[in-house]
């Protein structure tokens, strides 16, 4: 085993990640201390315009996590369906009362695990020629806790390239930030995919008491690898948070592929867990005494001149 030291505030040993079947397992080694973390989970996935079989696939995700022992396990943007045309986008949208949220929360019962689903694809209004997509939180007693509405959407119309990706074509624009939620690893900020784009929300999210940071995406495959690494690390060390990003991966269809590349970084903006390009989890430990270490001996909130960029207006 290859062992690289990190000098962090406490200086931590960190071992390089073992992959079996699927899964990458992480092992920290935290000087005096013997409580057990709580452990999370990390999923990656290659969903396509078949829900059933998503949804079969989040299924043995979530046995994989709970095996694991994880208490969490957080999945991509678009984890219900990813269908090819806007129309069937629409048309294939249900409630958060609908019949297939209904499911997750039974899984999430069913198997007495928390539910990071961001985001599916919520209709609220039948008449609507629009939908949200909206990242949702279910406890281990199949309660939700929270949903979010995407503020960001991602529109690209870009005719050097030839990508056209506008997502305010078929999606409505969220207007809300939700205060982070308490869950078993802990205060946890609710975002998708693009918003990661956008520091002033994650940076409002630690103001608001985060202590961990969610980005579950279906990030285009040319922006992932140019990308995708270095704005989650970014955002990791602005916030001094963890950050969880799940990830859709391959192709989707004959238009539309994803990066993958599912990680989780921890306040100091070190990956400690990644996956690849292929279905799987990747776990890793959630150390809030490390998190308040960093914020500690690196207090960047005490330093922030709020009183000069109070309001940031967009260039004329």
């Amino acid at each position: 085993m290859i062992r690289l030291i990190f000098n962090v505030t406490p200086i931590r040993q960190y071992q390089i990640p073992r992959f079996s079947n699927n899964i990458v397992s992480i092992t920290w080694r935290r000087g005096k201390s013997t409580m057990p973390l709580p452990l999370v989970a990390v999923c990656q996935m290659t969903a396509t315009g078949d829900r059933e079989k998503n949804f079969t696939i989040v299924s043995d995700l979530v046995s994989q996590a709970k095996q694991s022992n994880a208490c969490i396990a957080l999945f991509p943007e678009a984890c219900d369906y990813l269908a090819e045309t806007k129309k069937d986008i629409v048309a294939m949208a249900e409630p958060l009362e609908g019949e297939l949220v209904n499911r997750y929360k039974c899984l999430a019962k069913d198997n007495n695990i928390w539910l990071s689903l961001g985001g599916i694809h919520e209709k609220f209004d039948d008449s609507s020629t629009k939908i949200y997509n909206t990242h949702v939180l279910i406890n281990n007693d199949g309660e939700m806790m929270g949903a979010y509405r995407k503020i960001h959407l991602f529109d690209m119309d870009n005719q050097d390239t030839g990508v056209r990706l506008m997502e305010s074509d078929y999606v409505n624009q969220g207007c809300e930030i939700i205060p982070p939620i308490s869950t078993p690893v802990g205060l946890m900020g609710l975002s998708i995919c693009y918003d990661m784009r956008f520091p002033e929300l994650s940076l409002m999210l630690r103001k608001m008491g985060a202590q961990i940071l969610t980005f579950p995406s279906a990030f285009t495959y040319q922006t992932g690898a140019a990308h995708w690494e270095i704005i989650l690390r970014a955002r990791a060390i602005e916030t001094q948070c963890y950050v969880i990003a799940a990830a859709q991966t391959g192709s989707h269809n004959k238009k539309r592929a994803s990066w993958g590349h599912a990680m989780i970084i921890d306040p100091w903006g070190t990956v400690i867990a990644q996956c690849g390009d292929k279905t799987g989890i990747a776990l890793a430990e959630i150390d809030l005494e490390l998190l308040n270490r960093v914020r500690k001996n690196m207090p960047c909130e005490n330093h922030r001149r709020t009183d000069l960029y109070s309001e940031l207006k967009p260039l004329k």
